[in-house]
């Protein structure tokens, strides 16, 4: 029997939600998404189906001529009725919302600006196929990003985490230590792995036992393009996997799951939100300043890997960036040491 990837499952129940979601959008929404199905991924189609939603909820809420729509009434040539002035209307209401149980939805500047990028690629298809005259999302100015400080865990942190996790349970008593000690291997081989390669929270729960080569010490990753990819890892990671492998060998999973490396308690694959509770509960125990995700730890390995080597276009390969303009955004701004190092590099005067 073939094994069924992590990747082909998640890309199979991606599709059946995002038929769900088509049935809530114009019929000629259809079109638009069946056009981008070869150069996106389920999950951008989803987020892109979800944002348009929006869109034509804005329309009929804010608009009195579409009160009485739903969005299953509109036709295309709504799209050339809306004008600029339109959406700039919906940027603001993008804002703060309220969905459709009455909850207040807010977006700050990068969920602005998906939206709009959502809506304008919308636009493009029909306009460049000529099924509409006018482009109104054009005509306006793209939110600004201002760009954030990048949140990392520093050496000594990433020391403490670890150790944390391996010695955490001597603090422990009853069920909570029953339970920990059920955990630990996993969840060090885990944190380990993150933080010993940087890749991604669902690169990491999409690891079949399979993926795992201890001859050259590598896993085998699926990337976010869909491209396969050896990333390779040192003693510690090595050490930390063995050891969890040897307790997986322990775990009947439930049918469906054999091949998962890493099994939830309920003997199943773990999922994303699972890997960034556990994080959040061990990194929330180092530090109360940083709020510490699973990308947060990839942050931190990207940033380790940047000072240890110069190399941008090393780090940008291992972490899996297609545009290495993405790399030099976040880790070649790392240089506050070696500009402290700049000012005293250069003598004006010889003492």
């Amino acid at each position: 029997m073939e094994r069924i990837t992590y990747r082909n499952q998640t890309d199979t129940e991606n599709i059946i939600k995002l038929r769900e979601i088509l049935k809530t959008l114009p019929p000629f929404a259809k079109d638009y998404f069946r056009a981008i199905d070869g150069t996106t991924t389920t999950k951008t189609r989803i987020s892109y189906a979800y944002d348009i939603r929006i869109f034509f909820q804005f329309l009929i809420q804010e608009n009195p001529s579409y009160h009485n729509f739903t969005t299953a009434d509109f036709t295309i040539d709504i799209l050339d009725q809306v004008q600029a002035l339109d959406i700039e209307e919906y940027m603001e209401y993008l804002k703060v919302y309220k969905d459709k149980d009455d909850t207040y939805i807010t977006n700050g500047e990068r969920g602005l600006k998906r939206k709009i990028s959502a809506l304008r690629s919308f636009y493009a298809y029909y306009y460049k196929r000529e099924m509409i005259k006018t482009n109104p999302t054009v005509l306006i100015d793209m939110p600004k990003i201002h760009e954030k400080a990048i949140i990392r865990l520093d050496t000594d942190e990433v020391a403490m985490l670890l150790d944390y996790i391996e010695h955490c349970g001597d603090q422990l008593t009853g069920q909570k230590k029953v339970y920990y000690e059920k955990t630990k291997e996993r969840d060090l081989a885990l944190i380990t792995l993150l933080l010993g390669t940087g890749i991604r929270v669902s690169e990491c729960v999409g690891l079949d036992i399979e993926d795992v080569d201890f001859k050259n010490n590598a896993v085998k990753v699926t990337r976010k393009g869909g491209n396969e990819m050896f990333v390779y890892f040192g003693t510690e990671v090595e050490q930390a996997l063995k050891k969890y492998i040897e307790v997986r060998k322990g775990i009947t999973p439930v049918a469906g799951h054999e091949h998962a490396l890493f099994y939830s308690t309920q003997r199943k694959r773990m999922g994303v939100q699972a890997v960034e509770n556990l994080v959040k509960k061990y990194a929330g125990e180092i530090t109360t300043t940083k709020k510490i995700t699973p990308h947060k730890l990839r942050s931190t390995y990207g940033t380790a890997l940047y000072q240890e080597t110069g190399d941008i276009y090393l780090v940008a390969d291992v972490l899996g960036h297609k545009d290495v303009n993405t790399t030099k955004k976040h880790y070649a701004a790392i240089g506050d040491e070696r500009r402290r190092k700049a000012a005293s590099a250069v003598k004006l005067r010889e003492v």
